[in-house]
């Protein structure tokens, strides 16, 4: 029971491949924004402080992911089945926009409020991601995933470079005054709605709704769904390596990317205008990384690409608990965002290979999945241990408060450094070619 594939899908015109890169491209200012360079460093420092502020953001952030986890799979099934992804999708952003806009009211102290706001506009951001995703199958041929992906990610990057560029300016002329970096939030709410109008008006949802049997309800239709789905994609013993490899790695990159301006405030003391062009040199890399990936994937192969862009996102980890420059941070964050943007633009293009032709967005729906199953899991993990570590240094004696911190962070690197190896690892057991053959074997046609 599912919406009615077209029998011939039409080729996605330039227009309506636009409005979906157009909307990554206020996604990704969302992210660049909120998530990574000016408030996740604004809560940590100014509305709460000290390593406290570090675990209460990892708590918020894993609560956000948890309700991403738990609802999308439901979501995902009752959009698919009714044939309202696009629906969905604007209906998420419309909340993540909304309490973005909110985020301009939290204020010093207000370190509920703070994690309420964030927690509901991150669940609209990542719940709308599923639906974003979903409709990567309809303007995009299997021949073709790999390179349209990349290209979402690519555009989506200089999103985030413009926001970030955009904000930086009244930010630095007020010497981060907390009014001006709250009216970025605003700001970043209305840059992502703008980039959303396209998506409304030309992008069509090709998959038609079918009507709810007697007696079904969509819950019960989302219950038969998600089981034909795990039946659907257990016999795919490639495919379910490679999401297993998925759900640790993942995590290690979802890590980095939630306590990246936090690492940059504790570690080198640098202030939110320091941030925000740490996270323009990021997004600047990560255009190319997303160019650079897309490019190899076709010269070598998925399996190998992904290693290699897994290797150098291990790099830099490595080299920040060594290092005590800021100059050598902003290096770190150069090559990480050349190597994460690769991570995860090939990992989308990968679940494309391994999907048979008429079941793509059934594997994409269980790719979102497993991207959200563990994924409250991580940040949750690196902000506990860091305040823990702190509190742990700090009761040994013989440091200052200060000190006891960026030594808390630099062992709660560690904790990446896990999911990211052991992911590695896990990936090395996949093989790329029987993968591909079975999806092939196995496929039928929409």
């Amino acid at each position: 029971m599912s919406a009615t594939p077209v029998s011939v899908k039409p080729k996605a015109t330039g227009r309506e491949r636009w409005a979906w890169y157009l909307y990554d491209f206020g996604n990704s200012a969302y992210a660049a924004v909120v998530l990574l360079a000016v408030y996740a460093a604004y809560f940590k420092g100014s509305v709460v402080g000290g390593a406290r502020g570090s675990s209460l953001w990892g708590i918020a952030v894993g609560i956000a992911m948890l309700i991403v986890a738990v609802s999308a799979p439901f979501l995902g099934a009752i959009a698919d089945f009714s044939g309202s992804k696009k629906r969905f999708l604007l209906f998420y952003t419309a909340l993540c926009c909304t309490f973005t806009t909110a985020l301009f009211f939290v204020q010093s102290g207000d370190w509920l409020a703070g994690m309420l706001f964030f927690i509901l506009a991150e669940v609209g951001y990542r719940s709308a991601q599923v639906f974003y995703n979903a409709l990567l199958p309809e303007i995009a041929g299997p021949d073709e995933i790999g390179t349209v992906s990349g290209n979402g990610w690519a555009i989506g990057s200089v999103g985030g470079i413009i926001c970030l560029l955009i904000v930086l300016i009244p930010i630095v002329l007020t010497d981060s005054n907390p009014l001006v970096v709250r009216l970025s939030m605003v700001f970043t709410a209305v840059f992502f709605v703008l980039s959303t109008l396209p998506t409304v008006f030309w992008l069509k949802e090709r998959a038609e709704p079918q009507p709810l049997p007697q007696g079904e309800t969509y819950l019960s239709i989302a219950l038969k769904r998600l089981g034909n789905t795990l039946k659907a994609v257990r016999t795919y013993k490639e495919f379910i390596k490679f999401m297993v490899a998925f759900l640790i790695y993942n995590d290690g990159i979802l890590m980095i990317l939630d306590f990246g301006a936090i690492l940059g405030a504790v570690l080198f003391g640098m202030e939110q205008q320091e941030l925000i062009i740490f996270m323009i040199i990021v997004q600047a890399t990560s255009v190319v990384g997303a160019y650079f990936f897309g490019l190899l994937v076709n010269a070598m192969s998925g399996k190998r690409s992904l290693l290699i862009s897994l290797l150098l996102t291990i790099a830099p980890v490595i080299w920040l608990y060594f290092s005590n420059s800021r100059v050598e941070f902003y290096l770190i964050g150069a090559l990480a965002g050349f190597a994460l943007t690769g991570v995860q633009s090939v990992s989308r293009t990968v679940v494309g290979m391994f999907s048979p032709p008429g079941k793509s967005a059934e594997f994409y729906g269980f790719f979102a999945v497993t991207g959200r199953t563990s994924s409250f899991i991580g940040p949750t993990v690196f902000g506990i241990l860091a305040a823990q570590a702190t509190q742990w240094i700090l009761n040994a004696g013989g440091t200052t408060a200060l000190l006891a911190e960026q030594q808390g962070h630099r062992y709660a690197l560690f904790s990446i450094l896990a999911f990211l190896v052991v992911g590695t690892l896990l990936l090395l057991l996949v093989n790329e070619k029987k993968g591909r053959h079975a999806a092939l074997a196995n496929g039928e046609e929409a």
